[in-house]
């Protein structure tokens, strides 16, 4: 088993895209996402353009691509960025055949690594909807310490909901 975590290829990005709007309400209502806010593929593919034409310093977020024997099986995206200091962290499985499958896990503390060493953040962030076990649990196996939870909108694509605040500092 080869699993690999690294900056999502712009050409990969289609992967993020059809994610969103391929799943079933069901699956956006666990993630929290409000499936009128999704914007076009299109309008996506123009924001994502924009990112990547931008220096990671200057990024409002960042994508990693998560993939099991070179195919892949997830992804996680930051947001909130403020470079050197902290940035919020989204994480998701492609199929649902692969969830709790404990590639979560690793795939959550490499893609940390990765966000700590590209935007030298103190503090990651993980607000993931406390309704939703699979990725709570796999945030404190990560290491991730539990702050609160609390109600709010978490990002442009979702609901106001109960989410859980996780919190992964750099090691001093």
């Amino acid at each position: 088993m080869n699993l690999s975590v690294q900056e999502m290829l712009p050409q990969e990005l289609e992967l993020v895209i059809d994610y969103f709007h391929d799943a079933t309400p069901e699956h956006l209502e666990m993630l929290g996402v409000d499936p009128t806010r999704l914007p076009s593929a299109s309008v996506w593919r123009e924001r994502y353009a924009m990112e990547y034409s931008r220096p990671v310093e200057q990024r409002a977020a960042l994508v990693l691509i998560w993939k099991l024997d070179n195919a892949p099986i997830g992804f996680s995206s930051a947001d909130k960025i403020k470079f050197g200091s902290h940035a919020n962290m989204h994480l998701h499985i492609l199929k649902s055949e692969d969830r709790r499958s404990g590639c979560g896990t690793a795939c959550v503390v490499k893609s940390a690594q990765l966000y700590f060493a590209m935007l030298k953040l103190e503090r990651l962030f993980c607000e993931p909807n406390a309704f939703n076990v699979g990725p709570n649990r796999t945030l404190q196996r990560a290491g991730f310490k539990y702050l609160k939870t609390h109600n709010t909108v978490p990002g442009p694509l979702n609901f106001h909901q109960a989410v859980t605040r996780w919190v992964l500092e750099r090691d001093k």
